[in-house]
């Protein structure tokens, strides 16, 4: 009986080192996997601050001008001056729409009071 309960107990220390090998592999892997979608994060974020920088250096207003003047005649552009910008009060905003009054309903008469 003593022999029948250190053969399991050996197989179960071999079944746990078992487990445990496979979960440590596991964690390696995702720690692996982490560690790469952390880099391509970082360069992703590299990426972006240059495509900004450049859509910053593609937009400046001197640069934008000049494109307009040399293209004048197939676009027509004309460089935005501070008269042409109103204030919100100047905005004629329309009334809201209530719809026609389909089911009128009549309202003649005395409200009872309740005690």
């Amino acid at each position: 009986m003593r022999t029948f309960l250190y053969f399991l107990a050996g197989i179960a220390v071999m079944g746990l080192a078992f487990w445990a090998y496979q979960e440590n592999y596991q964690t390696q892997r995702k720690l692996k996997q982490s560690a790469a979608l952390n880099s391509d994060i970082g360069r992703l974020r590299e990426t972006l601050g240059m495509l900004k920088a450049e859509w910053a250096y593609l937009n400046r207003p001197a640069r934008l001008n000049d494109l307009a003047e040399l293209n004048f005649d197939e676009l027509g552009l004309m460089p935005l001056m501070p008269e042409q910008f109103g204030r919100v009060d100047q905005v004629a905003f329309p009334a809201p729409d209530l719809g026609p009054i389909t089911d009128p309903v009549d309202i003649s008469g005395e409200l009872e009071e309740y005690p």
